[in-house]
């Protein structure tokens, strides 16, 4: 990747976040990333190290191999059809970051032998901690490690298949809204029982980054690990039978099925 010519197209927050991951990634080099805003000047801070910013999409385009679509969903059409005169089918790959918008949207406006791609990031990005769903079409093996390599840039990505991207949405990108809210009940509660709101929120979060982390470095499933602290007559499967017992899981399931169906619609 270090070799290859990137352009973001519509960098906002996530964008900046892809930039940033760029930037710390070893040799990729900034004269090798352009970014487009319709009012760049929030953007002006990357130019002294060496990042071009425009409000040009052709121009950023043109010769970058790999073109990425940060606009809002109903912004894309416009932009494919702003760009597609200037773009080299065997030369260069479009990788969209927006919701809903298919790989035969896409294809709509461009030429039907170009290399396209969808990616869903999330605001995890932001720290180099995102888990992003890719899938695409006609991409080689090398390209499709180039991606790879863009988007672990920015945490962790795995290829699946395009029918299952709303879901990844839904598990990955709304998902850390799940998981905020279960740390925000989580807080609530260790205030009731006696601490003040920072500590609680303290013991919260490093609590949940460690029982993330040992599931990933040990390999096991929650419920594995969940036996492993719920001791007979214990405190622990006491609150976990209360939760349940109000719909905690099932709670959840029905949280995300809802999400899921409201990205079908």
């Amino acid at each position: 990747m270090k070799d290859l010519k990137i352009a973001i197209i519509g960098c906002g927050n996530l964008g900046l976040s892809i930039v940033n991951g760029l930037l710390d990634t070893t040799g990729f080099k900034a004269q090798s990333l352009s970014v487009t805003k319709r009012h760049p000047e929030s953007l002006f801070h990357l130019e002294p190290l060496g990042v071009t910013v425009t409000s040009d999409n052709i121009s950023a385009s043109k010769d970058a191999d790999l073109i990425v679509l940060g606009v809002k969903p109903y912004n894309v059409p416009h932009i494919l059809k702003e760009i597609s005169p200037v773009l080299s089918p065997d030369k260069q790959t479009i990788i969209s970051l927006a919701t809903g918008v298919t790989l035969e949207d896409m294809y709509k406006h461009l030429p039907a032998e170009m290399a396209v791609f969808r990616a869903m990031p999330n605001i995890a990005a932001d720290i180099q901690e995102s888990i992003t769903c890719i899938c695409g079409k006609n991409g080689d093996a090398s390209v499709e490690a180039s991606i790879k390599e863009l988007f672990n840039s920015i945490g962790i990505s795995i290829v699946i298949e395009e029918h299952l991207m709303e879901a990844a949405t839904v598990l990955g990108a709304c998902g850390i809204a799940y998981v905020l809210r279960f740390m925000r009940a989580m807080t609530q509660g260790g205030i009731q029982i006696g601490f003040d709101a920072h500590t609680a929120n303290t013991i919260v979060n490093q609590t949940v980054k460690g029982a993330a982390e040992l599931i990933i470095k040990k390999g096991i499933h929650p419920e594995a690990a969940i036996d492993k602290v719920t001791t007979p007559k214990g405190c622990t499967i006491v609150g976990l039978n209360e939760m349940e017992h109000h719909g905690f899981s099932a709670a959840m399931v029905k949280g995300v099925l809802a999400s899921y169906e409201k990205i079908e619609k």
